[in-house]
């Protein structure tokens, strides 16, 4: 695909309620919500976690909470959602190294580990992210059909954390995850990733 020209990819779009189910926005947590709070939080939302699921929600709800003073029922829905079921995330991120510019040929040196075997691959784009999401495929072997490229800062300011989110399309079935970092290639590369495990996981549970 071409990033540029793909009439899916949404930029700077921003999720309504009620794309993800929801009647209206509501401010619901905030940096002092507890663990119980939070756990009522999600069962009121349709999640039942148990005890691992919970600890490991809870603790990136901690992190997102001191990025965000603001968080809202669908940004509990992203973060809980894509994690209510367990399952090893077993394509990881390791590094990733870009060439960009006008006058740069646009190149990413990616490095990732599948299970226990780490791959590299250097491939080329249009761009810094078409050039990274190639070079994920590559090293993948897939080319599922991008729905949504959605970038927004964390913070303001010119060191501001970039969140990126990324949402797949193989087979009738979907996925959305997000990925965050100061390096907003790096956040797509992770966002990117994350989705292609969760789309990985769906793809060998409902075969079973």
């Amino acid at each position: 695909f071409l990033l540029n020209r793909s009439s899916d990819l949404l930029l700077d779009e921003i999720m309504t309620p009620e794309s993800v189910g929801l009647s209206e926005s509501t401010l619901v947590m905030g940096k002092h919500s507890g663990r119980h709070a939070f756990k009522e939080k999600a069962k009121e939302l349709g999640y039942v976690l148990a005890d691992n699921q919970l600890n490991d929600s809870f603790y990136r709800f901690k992190e997102l909470a001191d990025k965000k003073k603001e968080i809202f029922d669908e940004d509990l829905i992203a973060l809980v959602g894509d994690r209510s079921a367990s399952y090893n995330e077993h394509i990881k991120f390791v590094s990733l190294k870009v060439n960009a510019g006008s006058l740069e040929k646009h190149q990413a040196n990616l490095s990732i580990q599948i299970d226990d075997e780490k791959k590299v691959t250097q491939s080329s784009g249009n761009g810094p992210v078409d050039a990274t999401f190639n070079a994920i495929k590559e090293l993948t072997s897939t080319n599922y059909r991008l729905k949504l490229y959605q970038v927004h800062a964390i913070t303001e300011g010119t060191d501001a954390q970039g969140e990126v989110t990324v949402r797949l399309e193989h087979d009738q079935l979907t996925s959305q995850a997000k990925g965050s970092d100061p390096d907003i290639i790096v956040a797509s590369a992770k966002a990117y990733i994350h989705a292609l495990n969760l789309l990985w996981y769906r793809t060998n549970r409902r075969s079973v």
